[in-house]
């Protein structure tokens, strides 16, 4: 079954209470044109659709109706004009130019990933792989040394082995110097054993400058690791403080859209809000606000255009 429209429901409920629509624009401190429109079904002229339901919720419970019945109904007849809207939205070139803003926070974020990664794997590549480079060498000049003890020990034997073999050969001269001839070759064949001796030694400290440079590059790495990575974006943070005098449906915004405020303020109440420049701010009923502040200092809202009772502005630092 499908119900009558809102303003009808509406209208029709204020003149069984006996009330006129001034009376109803009185109480809820609006032009008598906006109780007229919603009574007509003529919702374009409220630009906002929270003030529109809130307007209309604070009517239904005037009149003594269900406001969530009303607002149940007001929604099926607010299709139509929802999806005009969001077709209007895309169509506005600055929808696009913060889209733009937050692709590019995004790609930001990437690319400071990418860097802590890449620095990540600098500091691997030069703390961890050179202390593997320097065990390498160590162990190969140990090799060798006992592969060269085997060689030397074959020499000494065969010096020692050609003297006998000399005097084997000449039975027929005793003389008793010729075995004694020998012994200068063998000190000469001997002198090489000491020399893989004294190479091994020098080839001990070949380890020792691979550790020195470490040592030297090190200062090298600590400035690469100082060094910055990527710029920090520095964001702007802003106070706003409002306080009311009758009820009047408030909505502020910050930078990145997020919502701070979005409800119904009554007499007496007071919202104190912070977070990232530029505020948009919409105000539906200007008349019931005391005072604003923002960063502590007062903000005249005559500055501001006021239509039907509403404003709405933007505050930056």
């Amino acid at each position: 079954m499908t119900s009558d429209p809102v303003g009808l429901q509406l209208k029709r409920a204020r003149e069984q209470k006996g009330l006129s629509d001034s009376e109803v624009a009185q109480a809820q401190h609006l032009r008598p044109a906006v109780i007229q429109a919603i009574e007509a079904g003529e919702y374009g002229q409220v630009d906002s659709e929270l003030f529109l339901k809130g307007y209309v919720r604070a009517y239904a419970r005037q009149v003594g109706l269900d406001d969530n019945k009303i607002i149940a109904d007001l929604d099926r007849e607010l299709e139509p004009l929802r999806q005009k809207r969001e077709q209007e939205v895309e169509a506005n070139p600055l929808v696009d130019i913060e889209r733009r803003r937050r692709r590019k926070r995004r790609l930001a974020r990437v690319v400071l990933l990418l860097s802590v990664a890449a620095l990540a794997g600098y500091l691997v590549f030069a703390f961890v792989l050179p202390e593997s480079d320097m065990t390498a060498p160590a162990e190969s000049t140990e090799a060798p040394v006992t592969e060269e003890s085997p060689e030397v020990d074959s020499e000494q034997a065969v010096a020692s082995e050609e003297p006998s073999t000399l005097a084997s050969q000449v039975p027929a001269m005793p003389v008793v110097e010729e075995p004694e001839a020998p012994q200068p070759e063998a000190e000469i064949v001997e002198e090489p054993a000491t020399d893989p001796v004294m190479d091994s030694a020098a080839d001990d400290s070949v380890p020792v400058a691979p550790i020195e440079t470490g040592s030297v590059a090190a200062p090298a790495t600590e400035s690469v690791i100082q060094a910055p990575s990527e710029p920090v974006a520095v964001t702007e943070t802003g106070r706003l403080q409002i306080s009311f005098r009758a009820d009047c449906w408030v909505q502020v915004s910050d930078a990145d859209g997020e919502r701070l405020v979005n409800s119904l303020q009554r007499d007496g109440d007071r919202i104190d809000v912070s977070g990232d420049t530029p505020f948009r701010v919409v105000i539906g009923a200007v008349s019931a606000v005391d005072s604003i502040r923002f960063q502590n200092e007062p903000v005249d809202m005559g500055d501001f255009r006021v239509v039907n009772n509403r404003s709405e502005f933007t505050l930056a630092n």
